[in-house]
């Protein structure tokens, strides 16, 4: 028993600490959803995040109530403790299971998708959502097209709104220190011209993974917080509050 009650006192800090980290795999999560949206148009993908955020928030008076038991005897706070293990599992296993679907579907549909965009691309003044998401991707991490800039070779001027023919990518292919820059191939230099699709799958396989790792860890914590208390609930049993 006093072993248990030990476990139970160290692993209610390592919840706090847990819940931190899983609160930032949920936020990041959600943040990659609103970047890309419209890469992401028919997925549920930000629920993930939203379960690890709430996961996360549910964490924190778990790790006191967990803290708690290890020194008072209160069967209504052990009984409470078993219920948030109960839905912190749920919420968890949950979350692991859509990041690790979300890494596998979205990677197989990002290229597809990216393909559309480029290739229906209207130029840097149109008010398109797909081609200011095209715009938005490239400048945020700093890439060009699809494999790399000479994808937009394949595309036509004429379908950019450009007054001449000229081999050209989009003013946001440029790095910012050339604020003279056009987007001329003539100056590869001026331009990025690594690919946004190898970025765009590392991006979202670091994310998923992260939060899956993060659910996974905390499963196996929540376990041994549930063993910890069932010890302490066994040398004190519940004999008026039997509901719990």
């Amino acid at each position: 028993r006093p072993f248990a009650q030990t476990v139970l006192r160290f692993l209610g800090f390592v919840l706090w600490s847990a819940a931190a980290a899983l609160a930032v795999g949920g936020v990041f999560v959600i943040l990659m959803y609103e970047d890309y949206r419209h890469l992401f148009q028919e997925s549920f993908m930000s629920l993930t995040g939203w379960l690890a955020v709430a996961a996360a928030l549910i964490l924190l008076p778990t790790g006191v109530l967990a803290i708690s038991v290890s020194t008072k005897k209160s069967r209504c706070q052990q009984g409470t403790l078993m219920y948030l293990l109960l839905v912190l599992l749920c919420l968890e296993v949950s979350s692991a299971i859509m990041a690790q679907f979300y890494a596998i579907q979205l990677a197989s549909e990002l290229k597809s998708t990216m393909d559309y965009l480029v290739y229906q691309y209207k130029g840097a003044h149109s008010q398109a959502p797909g081609s200011r998401a095209v715009d938005a991707i490239q400048r945020k991490l700093h890439c060009c097209a699809i494999q790399n800039y000479t994808d937009w070779l394949n595309a036509t001027a004429a379908s950019w709104n450009l007054p001449t023919e000229k081999a050209q990518v989009p003013v946001s292919c440029c790095k910012e220190k050339y604020s003279h820059c056009r987007g001329d191939l003539n100056h590869l230099e001026q331009i990025f011209q690594e690919g946004c699709l190898k970025k765009l799958e590392d991006q979202l396989n670091f994310v998923m993974a992260y939060v899956f790792w993060c659910c996974i860890v905390l499963c196996v914590l929540e376990l041994l917080v549930g063993v910890s208390n069932g010890i302490l609930m066994r040398h004190q049993p519940f004999r008026d509050l039997r509901i719990l």
